[in-house]
């Protein structure tokens, strides 16, 4: 733990390098923190802090900059920024005026946080496990397969392919829609279904083999799934001024099932994960803030902006924050957007 002269000098460092981007003096540390020591001691402490990890010298005659421990202790001892009165009114405007269906919603709050933040925003949508089906189509794709199209009340769709366990008619593989979209409309897809609850003595075998198959496949796995939205990345070279770190984060930006999964470890909540701590095996310089939104279980998914390590953490946390109560009040007071 270090000690309160040091973590002021770290937090002056910090919010310098993040103000400017540049190696940070001593003299400059003294100047914004308001200590009343001398600079040799702010220098002592400077090397202090770089032999715990902490800062490092670029160069030998430079400042120092901080590292991805020095701003996991920053994030984890620091008061959060309000938003400027401009971007509050901004995300209130946005939020009391939009109505649309789900996936253009999430695309355009996506829009919306990296407006406010000049971060790329990454949104995961809620599972589809709390909605209602509304349509449900095979489309057979050859004798073996089908394609099932499950359409939800909130105008989303997913596609399963399932394979089936023996060649199928067109007109088996109809038999087994009807029942299917008979059975299952105005029924939310979190509830289990079991095939034998569909399946009457008058059904042929062949179709109720069908939906034995669609049942075990298709439904099984629809409530799980979910879409990655990815706000403008217009904003990457000002906030990453080297273009092989611009090349890197759009990388990782385009590897959405790993971004999936890391933001599905996630816990509930707020939550800053700097560098290595993404776990995407990248040496990029990054940082995300991500928060949940919604209500627990199948309709909670998570709001978040990616940016470099020297992002302004409390202002991204603020705005990450307002926009997932916005986000969660609008997805909550209608039940969905129609």
């Amino acid at each position: 733990m270090l000690d309160e002269r040091k973590s002021e000098i770290l937090r002056a460092l910090i919010e310098e390098h993040i103000e400017t981007g540049e190696a940070v003096s001593s003299r400059s540390i003294l100047e914004a923190s308001g200590l009343g020591v001398s600079t040799a001691t702010v220098r002592n402490d400077l090397a202090a802090l770089e032999s715990d990890g902490y800062v490092v010298q670029p160069h030998t005659s430079a400042g120092r900059i901080p590292t991805a421990t020095a701003y996991r202790f920053y994030v984890d001892h620091m008061s959060h920024r309000a938003l400027l009165p401009m971007n509050l009114d901004k995300i209130s405007e946005f939020f009391s005026s939009v109505h649309v269906e789900l996936s253009r919603l999430l695309k355009s709050t996506t829009s919306l946080l990296t407006e406010v933040t000049q971060y790329p925003a990454v949104i995961t949508g809620p599972g589809l496990g709390g909605e209602t089906v509304r349509g449900a189509h095979l489309v057979q794709m050859g004798s073996e397969v089908v394609l099932v199209v499950i359409v939800t009340d909130a105008g989303r769709v997913s596609q399963e392919i399932v394979r089936l366990s023996a060649p199928a008619d067109p007109s088996e593989v109809e038999g087994a829609e009807r029942i299917i979209l008979r059975m299952l409309v105005d029924v939310p897809l979190s509830t289990r279904l079991d095939a034998a609850s569909l399946i009457t003595e008058d059904v042929p075998h062949s179709v109720s083999s069908i939906i034995q198959a669609v049942c075990d496949s298709a439904f099984d796995t629809v409530d799980r799934e979910r879409d990655l939205y990815v706000g403008p990345t217009s904003h990457l070279t000002s906030a990453w001024a080297d273009i092989s770190k611009v090349r890197g984060v759009l990388e990782v930006l385009e590897r959405e099932a790993a971004l999936l999964e890391v933001l599905a470890q996630i816990p509930d909540g707020t939550s800053v994960q700097i560098g290595q701590e993404l776990g995407l095996d990248s040496d990029t310089d990054i940082a995300m803030v991500s928060t949940s939104y919604g209500t627990a279980g199948e309709r909670s998914g998570r709001v978040g902006v990616i940016g470099p390590m020297r992002m302004d953490y409390g202002r991204a946390i603020s705005a990450v924050e307002e926009v997932g109560d916005g986000l969660g009040e609008s997805l909550g007071t209608s039940g969905e957007p129609s």
